[in-house]
Parts: structure tokens; sequence; C-alpha cells
């Protein structure tokens, strides 16, 4: 069964009927300018909260444009509509987060290496933004032409990498008031550039994390039987509870409990008092992460009570699953399919990642697709949050591409 809507290049809305027939074609000039913005981005990478650069730099673009972009009231991320609202017509959003990680990046051989110590776009985040900013500059083109069916938000969105995200904090400073449907792309190392993935229903995972502190009275290793074995207990808690709520949970709901830090002790020869322990919980089910907090909590309990360890632990809600809206994604097939064909689309898989783009959706309609980011042949593997994460720039005109001819069919088909 697909898991997409199929269209063929007949079923077009707005009377596109082959390839390239949608008006909003990028010049060889807005081109090199789109990829020299994202190679400046890169190059100064800005951690969640902190985008100060990175906003004022598209803002200037925009309102070099025309445009009257908006500062979010959080000081960093913005909005700005492109063409006039009518107040009754529900806008289309075209949504792109800005913010870095606190990595290093490792790449050699490249003039756009990060310029800032330990942090780096390895996550395509400057992809993002460049693509709903270029589309943006096309779609204000086409409005002066009169081409432009209905207005179009931009949303730029700080502090996706901090959870719970910062969506639930620009949603809440009214981002979405005025906004019938909200599409946006995530790269994909996976996928060759020039393509893009589709799914209907859910594409990514809820993700929260977990900060585990274990104490006890502590001792000398010579006499493990008198004390709180700390370490042992630590371990156990590591190995013994993922395995756990593993027979606890329908493994179809996919929770999974990984760690990503465990430190405790200082001398070989002292049992220690506090050990901590944090990680992350992924969960495909809606359901079954609901449910999540609880289970993790017992099991936790149960493992740590065995070996007579204290335990706080602190479960910090992140996001639910991207569940794309079916109409959304047959927008999006239909677009792409407008730009550059069918065979530029293919199917993708729900993964364990979690994005905050989820939560734009628990409001309005939209979706979210995987966008190509591989040079074919390519096969260093790479994959997010690494430090050596690049992507092939052409992958910026695809996205313009794709949100352009979104907002020209959606406005078609209104």
């Amino acid at each position: 069964m697909k898991s997409r809507a199929s269209h063929t290049e007949a079923e077009l809305p707005g009377g596109a009927s082959r390839p390239g027939a949608l008006p909003g074609s990028l010049s060889d000039e807005l081109r090199a300018e789109l990829i020299a913005f994202r190679r400046d981005l890169h190059m100064h990478p800005e951690l969640g909260n902190q985008e100060f650069r990175t906003t004022a730099a598209i803002k200037a673009r925009l309102e070099r444009a025309g445009l009257e972009p908006k500062v979010l009231p959080s000081g960093t991320g913005l909005i700005c509509d492109v063409g006039e609202w009518d107040g009754v017509t529900p806008m289309l959003a075209l949504r792109a987060d800005i913010d870095a990680l606190p990595i290093p990046d490792t790449k050699a051989g490249v003039s756009y290496r990060s310029t800032v110590p330990d942090r780096a776009h390895a996550c395509g985040h400057d992809v993002h933004t460049t693509a709903v900013l270029g589309a943006g500059l096309v779609l204000t083109e086409l409005d002066r032409q009169g081409l432009l069916p209905h207005p179009v938000r931009l949303l730029f969105q700080p502090a996706e990498e901090v959870l719970p995200g910062g969506a639930a904090d620009a949603i809440e400073s009214g981002v979405l008031d005025g906004v019938g449907r909200i599409l946006g792309v995530h790269c994909d190392p996976k996928v060759d550039v020039g393509k893009i993935g589709l799914r209907i229903g859910a594409i990514t995972s809820a993700c929260d994390r977990l900060e585990v502190t274990l104490d006890g009275p502590g001792g000398h290793t010579a006499r493990p039987h008198l004390t709180t074995d700390l370490v042992t207990a630590a371990a156990r808690v590591a190995v013994d509870v993922p395995a756990l709520l593993a027979r606890r949970v329908d493994a179809r709901a996919g929770l999974v409990l990984t760690w990503g830090r465990l430190e405790t002790g200082h001398a070989p020869n002292v049992i220690p008092q506090h050990a901590e322990l944090s990680g992350t919980v992924r969960c495909l089910d809606l359901k079954a992460w609901r449910e999540a907090p609880d289970l993790v909590h017992a099991a936790i309990d149960e493992v740590a009570g065995m070996h007579r360890a204290k335990t706080v632990i602190n479960y910090i809600r992140g996001v639910p699953p991207v569940v794309n809206d079916a109409e959304s994604i047959g927008l999006l097939d239909a677009a792409m399919t407008a730009r550059r064909g069918s065979y530029a689309i293919e199917d993708t898989e729900q993964s364990l990642g979690g994005e905050d783009f989820s939560w734009y959706l628990e409001h309005v309609p939209g979706a979210m697709a995987r966008l190509g980011v591989r040079t074919p042949g390519d096969t260093r593997g790479l994959d997010l949050h690494r430090g050596d994460f690049d992507v092939d720039e052409e992958a910026i005109t695809v996205g313009v591409e794709l949100f352009t001819a979104s907002a020209l069919l959606e406005g078609n088909r209104s």
C-alpha cells in the first residue's frame, strides 16, 4: 500500500499538466544568492533562542524585497506575510526552523565551515531557512505580477532543538492566526537531491527527555554489602530499564529508551553517593507516548529499588509525532509533480526522530516532506546531528520550487 497520495500529471490542480508548467522558476542570480545566504548562516550557527544574527539577516533580506517581517516576542524568529490577507481566506504557512546544534563542525575542505566553536548547523536548518526565504522572494515577485492566488505566511521559528520546542511559544504568540494549512521540509541525507520523501500519517516519533539521579550512603569498595552499590545500581538501570519497557509495551508502539549520559564516582576504591543518567524516550505511537511517563517511572523505581538506591526522576515532555494530513501530502505530491515530475517523489518511512513541527499540526492541518540532500552516488553515509554533516546545495532550489508550487496550487484549489 502506498504511504502517500499519488497524482498523475493530468490530475494536477490549477491547470498544470506537465513539469515546469507553473510560474516562479528561480533565476541563476537568485540561486547563487541563496547558496551564499545559506553558507553565511552555516558559518555563524546560533543555538535555540539565541538566533539574533540569523533573525536579523532574514529580516533584512525580506525588507529589501519590500516586505514587512515581524520579529516574534521572544526576540528571535519572525513571521512575514506575502500578499495582502483579506481577513477571511485561510493562509498557507511555510515553516522553517533557524537554530543550530551544540556540536563542533568537523568538515574539512569547505570555505563555509562554522566559525563558532562547538556550534554547527548539523541538522540542515540553514537549508530549511534558506528555502523558505527563497520561496518568499519568488512569491513576492509573483504577487507583484498578480500571479499569487492568495497570501502566504513565512514562519521562521527559533529553538526547534530545545525541548519541548520553540513551536509552542510561536503558536502562543499568534503565528497561526489566519493560517489554514502549514507545510515544512526536513533534510534527509538518505534521499538523493532532486527528490522528496512523502508519507501520510506519522512521519516522525514522539521524543521526550529523561533525567535520573540515584543516591545512596556511599562506602568502601571492600564492603559493598554494607552500603548501596551505586555503580552497579546505575548500570542495572541503564541496562534493565530499556529491556523491561520492551516487555511492558506493545512492540508495535516503538517505545525506546536510549541513554546518552551516565556519570558517577571519582575514585576506584570509593563507592559513590550519587549517580546521574540522562537520555531520550522515543515512541512511534501517540497512545503509548501518553502512557510513557508512568511506565518509565515504574520501571526505574523497580530496578533501582532492587539495589536499594533512592531515585529522583525528571521526565521532561518533548514533542508528539508529526502526523501528516492526507490532503496536505496530496498538495506536496502535486507540487513536486508539477515542478519535476512524479519520478522525483518517493515514499518514506516513519523515523524515530522528533520534530516540534508536530505542535502546529495540533492546531491546523499540514505536512512535512523529507528533502533529499545527498549527491547521487555519494557513499559516505552522512547522517544528521554529526559534525561532518553537509548537503548538496541544489536542495535549496528544490525546496524553493516545492514551496512556491504548493502556494500556487493551494491558492487555485481554495
